[in-house]
């Protein structure tokens, strides 16, 4: 077999392991069904990828860039193989199952590759299995861990709003449909609804073992994202990159303060130019203006090509406001023939009291706009992974690291202020205060999988040296928990793009462009900085 066949054979059997990743990537004939992850479900499918893992590692490649791919496809199997039978979310982590859940609704009905027959079907289908799902959740939970079981539990009401739009968004689209949906969503919320005492008893019986560990954690560094660096290394480098970005954010804020005429610190200073902010009513519009600032301003610098690729701004949907707090990207499918890329707003609700709705307004700070925007927009997310989709080869097209992805956004804050973007020294300013909620995540990541750091203590530290909210500390240290390894990838990913561009900077010598830059890199998709590095010749 050549390597293109395996990876065809590879993508096929990840399809079947998770339909909704089929759907989200507008892969057809998978949109009707949920995944499973008993044991007995796993078995075959980890069996398969061993057997996929060997044929990769005997199979003779032709080009540089079929052994980039083949590396990278082989490191995917290991770290699922890794997540299945050590990590083992499906045994320990509620949110994982409900994550498919709710996802497999979500994708179905944004997307715009089926007709409204179709998506009502499929709909239909993944609605009657609920109840099904959910008895194979409680059976395989065999060890939950109760910080997961927490945002599992935030996340069942938004469940329920879900499946009630999707009924009635797909039954006025296909009213043929209608009765059966209907039916099947009443079904659907009532096992929710049901599955919600199973949370209510795992909460008081759910252990606090969320740390993978050393030695998964270093795991992960080394396949995942392909780093050499091990857990008490980026520890060290955290505390470093933290250090040097509080140092730069007193400098910035006796700068901006009038030379420290009026004693305040970096934080107080933070505090009051929080209170500029947009209106509720304002809010969506003025993502959307920076959004299109920063696209026009990477077009006229020349500094990356623009994908024939829309992004929308919208306001948050309802369903999905109890688990983005904030904003979020949602990138098109791979497969999928409308590319448009969504960028999700949450406007407070009006019901909340005004003292409320102006807290979270302070989290869209004017002068913190413009960083967001870019970073999720042009040149940062949206850009890169459209770009990325629409590369010959599967890997590229669907596989990634947060490491690249993450550290891509983050590496566009600092060289669009480079290149002059940032329109005041207030944006420069949050742009510098988000660089060391990064280097903050590296120590949280490192310490809570592997010395032994409680979510008591990382709630603490984020509050006090982040001077964020404690709801709003508690929710990300949540996410922290569940995801190891991910929340150091923002700063680490950022420090290897530019060692990588100082590097392709002194081969190229005089003809060294940032443009030529971006343009070696991009096609390489979300795969680790290390692969591309090799793929550009540039060694470690």
């Amino acid at each position: 077999m050549s390597f293109r066949d395996i990876e065809r054979s590879f993508f096929d059997l990840y399809w079947h392991l998770d339909p909704v990743a089929a759907t989200q990537a507008g892969v057809p004939g998978h949109d009707d069904r949920y995944g499973r992850y008993s044991s007995a479900a796993l078995t075959p499918h980890l069996a398969a990828l061993k057997s996929i893992a060997s044929a990769l590692e005997e199979t003779a490649v032709e080009t540089l860039e079929q052994e980039i791919d083949r590396t990278a496809l082989l490191n995917e199997i290991r770290v699922m193989l890794r997540r299945f039978e050590k990590i083992r979310p499906q045994a320990t982590n509620p949110e994982f199952w409900l994550s498919h859940l709710l996802g497999g609704l979500h994708h179905l009905l944004l997307s715009a590759d089926r007709t409204p027959d179709e998506k009502a079907l499929a709909a239909i289908g993944r609605l009657e299995d609920i109840p099904a799902f959910l008895d194979d959740l409680r059976a395989t939970l065999e060890e939950p861990v109760r910080v997961f079981v927490e945002t599992a539990a935030r996340m069942t009401e938004g469940g329920r709003l879900l499946i009630k739009e999707l009924s009635t968004a797909l039954g006025s689209q296909a009213p043929l449909h209608a009765n059966r949906l209907a039916m099947a969503a009443d079904q659907a919320r009532e096992a929710l609804s049901n599955f919600d005492a199973n949370l209510d008893r795992w909460l008081e019986t759910g252990s606090e073992h969320f740390a993978i560990g050393e030695d998964s954690f270093n795991f992960l560094l080394h396949y995942q994202h392909a780093l050499r660096d091990t857990a008490p290394e980026l520890w060290r480098y955290g505390l470093r990159l933290k250090e040097e970005i509080e140092q730069d954010l007193v400098n910035l804020a006796t700068r901006l303060d009038g030379g420290g005429r009026s004693g305040r610190s970096w934080p107080e200073l933070v505090d009051k130019l929080r209170s500029d902010h947009p209106g509720p009513t304002e809010l969506v519009d003025a993502y959307a203006k920076e959004m299109a600032r920063a696209r026009d301003f990477v077009a006229e610098k020349g500094l990356a090509p623009i994908p024939q690729a829309p992004l929308g701004v919208i306001p948050t949907p309802a369903f999905m406001r109890p688990v983005i707090p904030y904003a979020a990207y949602d990138s098109p499918g791979a497969y999928s023939r409308d590319r448009t890329g969504w960028f999700y707003v949450t406007v407070p609700d009006p019901r909340l009291p005004e003292e409320q709705q102006e807290r979270i307004l302070r989290d869209h700070c004017r002068h913190e706009l413009a960083a967001t925007a870019l970073h999720e927009g042009y040149p940062g997310h949206h850009l890169q992974l459209v770009i990325a989709k629409e590369q010959a080869s599967h890997v590229r097209k669907n596989l990634w690291t947060p490491l690249t992805v993450e550290g891509w956004a983050l590496y566009c804050e600092d060289m669009m202020g480079e290149e002059g973007f940032y329109a005041s020294d207030q944006e420069m300013f949050f742009q510098r205060v988000h660089l060391l909620w990064r280097a903050v995540r590296v120590l949280l990541d490192v310490g809570l999988h592997t010395r032994g750091m409680t979510r008591e203590e990382a709630v603490d530290q984020m509050v006090k040296e982040l001077h964020v909210e404690r709801s709003n500390a508690e929710a990300e240290v949540r996410r922290y928990c569940a995801w190891p390894a991910y929340q150091l990838c923002y700063a680490v990913g950022r420090r290897e793009l530019l060692r990588l561009r100082d590097d392709f900077r002194e081969a190229k010598g005089k003809d060294f462009s940032l443009r030529a830059f971006h343009d070696a890199v991009l096609p390489y998709g979300g795969l680790p900085v290390t692969l591309i590095r090799w793929g550009l010749g540039l060694g470690e």
